[in-house]
């Protein structure tokens, strides 16, 4: 027996098994196909989707963005590999689509963003005087309040700003099941949405509309969320559950985490990007202060997000280690 060879033999074995899966470079990557990460209508996910993009990138993979539907995405592009990642999937809006898209098999929840997701019916405080009750839900079912509230194309019923209806969140079911003397407008972009609340701030006009968090508008304005009665699943499933027995949506809106969706095939075709994917976070804080960057500081998404990267070297050559 070679004893000096097998000794190396071993030792070479050793040192394969203790070293660090590498990082690909350019032209060294699992597969040249371009790794999709979908962008929808707001700014938050567009940046958080720029950010890992530029990191992916940088470690030599393609990225490509294709704009997708927030909610069919998770149930149709993810589920046939047409997108390989969603970076922003909430409890609050996206909590059936989640489970239909896993329930697929084909899928897979690469865990939270980091932020905790909150979005309501939101007022400046200044409207508190109009309306006392407040932030009690019940307050806005006083003929007085929702017409302190009101627009002239609303009046006298109140006039409640909503997302775009493709991220449904069931306002329209809510003012019908709760009696709330209130019309929603649904807002055609986030942008418009956010503009026509600063508009009204600015000027200490009436507005309700919906805001949601993380967002730097918390931030920036001072006011409250109403606080409705506490969502559970039943509310949104059994009609008989809350204060009306023929309604559902007599309730809130849920609470909870932001998720990240992965294609399922994502962690055999690019097993590094996967782990990279899988470790991305961002502090809320740090997100509300980007999104402020682009949506009132006027600088692109690009450019904002190409600076987190720079900025973040060592953190994201961690995370592919």
């Amino acid at each position: 027996m070679n004893f000096k060879r097998t000794w190396k033999s071993a030792l070479c074995a050793a040192v394969a098994v203790a070293a660090p899966i590498l990082a690909p470079s350019a032209g060294a990557v699992e597969s040249s196909d371009p790794i999709k990460i979908v962008l929808f209508d707001w700014t938050s996910v567009n940046l958080n989707s720029r950010i890992l993009g530029g990191v992916l990138e940088k470690l030599g993979y393609t990225v490509e963005y294709p704009t997708g539907d927030y909610l069919s995405s998770l149930t149709t592009s993810l589920t046939n590999g047409d997108v390989t990642l969603g970076l922003e999937y909430w409890d609050t809006t996206a909590g059936e689509a989640m489970k239909a898209s896993e329930a697929t098999g084909q899928t897979e929840r690469l865990g939270p963003l980091g932020p905790k997701a909150k979005e309501e019916w939101w007022y400046p405080l200044y409207m508190k005087e109009k309306c006392p009750g407040l932030p009690n839900w019940e307050a806005l079912k006083d003929p007085a309040c929702a017409e302190a509230f009101a627009t002239a194309e609303t009046a006298p019923k109140g006039r409640y700003v909503g997302g775009p209806v493709t991220w449904e969140g069931f306002d329209d079911e809510r003012v019908e099941a709760l009696g709330l003397p209130f019309t929603v407008i649904h807002a055609g972009t986030d942008a418009a949405m956010f503009a026509e609340l600063d508009s009204a701030y600015q000027r200490k006009a009436p507005v309700m509309v919906w805001v949601y968090s993380p967002h730097w508008a918390p931030a920036k304005y001072e006011g409250e969320w109403v606080e409705f009665p506490e969502y559970t699943p039943e509310c949104y499933t059994d009609p008989k559950w809350g204060s009306n027995p023929d309604k559902a949506y007599d309730c809130g809106k849920p609470f909870g985490e932001i998720w990240k969706f992965g294609w399922a095939g994502m962690k055999d075709k690019w097993p590094v990007a996967y782990k990279v994917a899988k470790a991305y976070q961002i502090d809320t804080n740090e997100l509300n202060a980007m999104s402020g960057q682009i949506d009132l500081d006027g600088k692109s998404i690009e450019e904002v997000a190409a600076a987190w990267v720079a900025a973040n070297e060592a953190k994201w050559k961690a995370w592919a280690q």
